[in-house]
């Protein structure tokens, strides 16, 4: 029968922690989280939460500028919605102790501004503002008696009804979760189900995101029959450190915010040929700047220049970025930093509505795993915690209902079945296709594509998912195994929505379709599972 809760919770961030903790106080929830439970995309966030909390700035300012960067493709009601919950949010997060820092003398909240805000609304902990609410979040949910959270768990699959043959309308039951320690799949039950297992950044070769981030609620969604959207509009983080020592450590959008100027080698500060804005752009026209120029000069990264700010500033303002670039031989305050872009934010996910439903009953989703409407073509800076917390909270204001209108399990869930599988004597396989999934994402399907570099992919990607398929049901399951199912599946999901969209706008540029198109392509690319299994 495996483990029942009255509310289960995939992920440990930012979104499913919010979740939980508001849960908490109508019965039993379970937290199970791939790693231990600090690690998620939300502790590597370092710019900060944007909310409207100044006299000089307005609700009306935020829900423009997140339009704007969001090319027009965002939904107006739902960005304004989050924009307007979000002070009510913030004052969550200080409540249970998050270290927001201070402005001189310890008063009012300090102040940031990054690309694509009109004013200085971004609430941030110096450079660690993900680090500080995770470490709050978790030592919340971890004193809570009823909370319990299981690290070192993987999902593996969503458990429904229409999945074990049952008749009438299908419904979220919980999910089959690896535990990594013993490798045993169990059952986990709940009466509610909550996905909140973030991005999706390790589809590509180069990534800020942390190793977790393997796509998998998106996947598991897919598979059970929710729509998915918007997969194209993956944003690439223009300043992730150019380093050889460093796998994926991103300089702060903050950092041009605080000043902070690109450069070619030769040192030509050449944002000023590309937008008005130039170092304040959003960070999609940021992105492709930097890509035209590396494609143009032959160099191998550009620099983002601080020494012209005051040291201490720097020091103050940025210890985590300076400390960690310290370590790799780089002094911020003297050297310019090399940097490159890399695969950071997955705009698109799982289609749920304002309060996080999708659309298998029991099951909802909240994070950056989500499709809200809040983004668009393209995240505004410091809109991604924003949304985290406030669908976090949104999807538990109608779980409780959801649980009392649910039927009760009426069903006994089997146990996972191995059948004929083996323990993999050809690791090599897998590691060798994750690697090949992650290359072909990142030369054909990256910043700039095209019609002909899209269907290369496509072409073989549909190879590779019936090798790894065959690899799934013939091996016993390991965390690699399932997390190469899942980025090989959003993948593919990736490179059909990109087919998809014959335009140019916001995150999505393709050489076939340079212009914007709002006669025909204002409107989501939606895919949902059809007649073939992945």
């Amino acid at each position: 029968m495996g483990r029942s809760f009255d509310t289960l919770v995939i992920g440990s961030g930012a979104a499913g922690l919010t979740y939980a903790l508001e849960m908490a106080k109508r019965g039993s929830v379970a937290v199970v989280t791939k790693r231990d439970r600090l690690e998620s995309n939300t502790r590597y966030a370092q710019g900060g939460i944007a909310v409207v909390v100044d006299r000089d700035d307005s609700f009306d300012a935020h829900v423009k500028d997140t339009i704007v960067a969001g090319d027009g493709l965002n939904n107006p009601r739902i960005v304004r919605l989050c924009v307007e919950e979000g002070p009510a949010r913030l004052q969550e997060l200080l409540a249970i102790g998050v270290a927001f820092t201070r402005a001189a003398g310890g008063g009012e909240l300090d102040l940031t501004r990054e690309g694509g805000h009109s004013a200085r609304r971004v609430v941030h902990a110096k450079d660690t503002t993900g680090l500080s609410m995770e470490q709050a979040l978790v030592a919340a949910a971890s004193a809570h008696p009823n909370i319990e959270i299981f690290e070192e768990h993987h999902a593996v699959d969503l458990i429904t009804r229409k999945k074990l043959g049952m008749r009438g309308e299908d419904r979220c039951l919980g999910a089959y979760v690896l535990d990594a320690r013993t490798n045993r799949i169990e059952a986990f039950l709940g009466r509610v189900v909550l996905l909140a297992s973030g991005g999706a950044g390790k589809v590509y070769r180069y990534t800020s995101n942390p190793d977790i981030a393997s796509g998998d609620g998106i996947a598991m969604a897919y598979r059970a029959g929710c729509a998915v959207a918007n997969m194209e509009f993956f944003q690439f983080h223009p300043t992730c450190l150019y380093h050889p020592a460093a796998k994926n450590f991103l300089v702060t959008e903050a950092c041009r915010g605080e000043g902070g100027i690109l450069r070619r080698l030769d040192g030509h500060a050449f944002m000023v040929d590309y937008h008005p804005m130039k170092d304040l752009a959003p960070r999609d026209i940021v992105a492709r700047a930097i890509d035209s120029e590396l494609k143009r000069t032959g160099d191998p990264h550009v620099v983002l220049d601080l020494t012209h700010k005051d040291p201490r500033f720097l020091e103050e303002h940025f210890p985590g970025v300076h400390a960690k670039l310290l370590g790799f031989g780089i002094d911020m305050r003297t050297q310019p930093i090399p940097v490159v872009p890399a695969a950071h934010y997955c705009c698109g996910g799982i289609v749920v509505d304002e309060h996080g439903r999708t659309s298998l009953p029991g099951l909802l989703a909240a994070g950056e795993v989500t499709h809200t409407g809040l983004h668009g073509a393209n995240r505004l800076a410091s809109n991604s915690l924003l949304e985290a917390v406030v669908f976090g909270h949104r999807a538990a204001v109608v779980a409780g209902d959801l649980q009392r209108a649910l039927p009760a399990r009426d069903v006994e869930v089997p146990e996972w079945n191995t059948g004929s599988a083996t323990d993999p004597d050809e690791g090599v396989l897998v590691s060798h296709a994750w690697e090949e999934v992650r290359a072909l994402m990142w030369n054909y399907v990256g910043i700039v594509r095209s019609n002909k570099r899209l269907a290369r992919a496509q072409s073989r990607l549909t190879m590779l998912e019936r090798e790894i398929r065959e690899d799934y049901w013939n091996f016993v399951l390991t965390r690699d195994l399932i997390e190469l199912r899942n980025i090989a599946l959003v993948a593919t999901l990736v490179v059909e929505c990109a087919l998809m969209r014959q335009e140019s706008r916001g995150l999505h540029y393709t050489l076939d379709y340079p212009e914007r198109d709002d006669a025909h392509w204002l409107r989501d690319t939606v895919v949902a599972r059809g007649s073939r299994s992945r």
